[in-house]
């Protein structure tokens, strides 16, 4: 059967290009938001100038976009045979595999030209993100720690938003990072539970697979690992009351995500990964607060 039979025309494919590049989806973007917030507020050490605020949203929600097409695009072959992703666009073959490409370049393009009106060291550091970007959906395939690879994509914003405020990368940015990177793991292994069974039929890897009953465990202690390199940021920046206010806020969606997950259920699993938007805005909010400039 031609596939493209199934391609509507039209206004009505504007649905697939929002589901293709998850832009009707946030759970994923304010991830990736959160930790970009932290460090463009840390690294200005207050509030970041207007123009490098609205750079970096715009650059999220670019790059996130196109690391959902590149997903699917490289799971094209596969997302049929999983219960959660029968119904993408690529899968159905509601949009061609060209038209994905074809977004994909597009937005990196206009990531590429956000990062422009930064500098030069912001900019050759953007190379690195957009590797990441692009081979993270395929390390499924050869790793079972595909969620490493992410949370370095996830985190890369981190250095990046460093350069572009201070021109250099301190100590703290990579401390952030680390941090970030373990969040990563932890919530996109709530996510992968999610799919366990389909991705142990189909042979996808991820660390739910790995990991396997010492799931819940390793996902604690991953959490721990984002809680301590937090700490240790915030320690070596001295940082007040309202920081570590933040930080234990996030401990306690920790475990409120533990007791989620506890029995394995695919849907408290899910619901689990969606409750750390709460923990990413609570460390925002105690750092923005922490930080808030003293009234004149």
């Amino acid at each position: 059967m031609n596939r493209s039979l199934l391609r509507p025309a039209g206004l009505v494919r504007i649905a697939d290009f929002l589901h293709l590049t998850r832009l009707d989806r946030p759970i994923g973007t304010w991830l990736l938001m959160w930790p970009t917030l932290w460090a463009l507020w840390l690294a200005a050490d207050g509030v970041p100038g207007r123009g490098v605020v609205l750079i970096f949203v715009a650059g999220v929600y670019v790059m996130r976009a196109a690391g959902c097409v590149i997903n699917d695009y490289a799971d094209r072959h596969v997302d049929g045979h999983v219960k959660r992703t029968t119904q993408r666009p690529l899968a159905t073959g509601r949009i061609s595999e060209a038209e994905a490409k074809g977004v994909f370049a597009g937005l990196v393009f206009i990531a590429f030209i956000l990062v422009l009106m930064t500098n030069l060291f912001t900019v050759l550091l953007s190379l690195g993100g957009v590797v990441l970007a692009f081979i993270y959906p395929f390390m499924k395939r050869y790793t079972h720690l595909p969620q490493l690879f992410l949370g370095a994509a996830f985190s890369w914003a981190i250095p990046m938003a460093y350069g572009a405020v201070l021109g250099q990368v301190p100590v703290e940015a990579w401390l952030l990072f680390i941090a970030n990177v373990a969040w990563t793991i932890a919530y996109d292994t709530q996510y992968a539970m999610v799919d366990r069974d389909d991705d142990l039929k189909i042979g996808v890897k991820s660390t739910a697979v790995l990991f396997g009953r010492a799931d819940r465990l390793m996902i604690g202690i991953f959490q721990l690992v984002a809680l301590g390199f937090l700490g240790w940021t915030g320690w070596r920046l001295a940082a007040g009351g309202f920081f570590w206010l933040g930080l234990a806020g996030m401990a306690a969606t920790f475990v409120y995500q533990q007791w989620l997950i506890r029995e394995r259920v695919r849907e408290r699993c899910f619901q689990g990964f969606l409750n750390n938007f709460w923990s990413g805005l609570i460390v925002f909010a105690g750092i923005a607060l922490g930080l808030w400039p003293a009234a004149g």
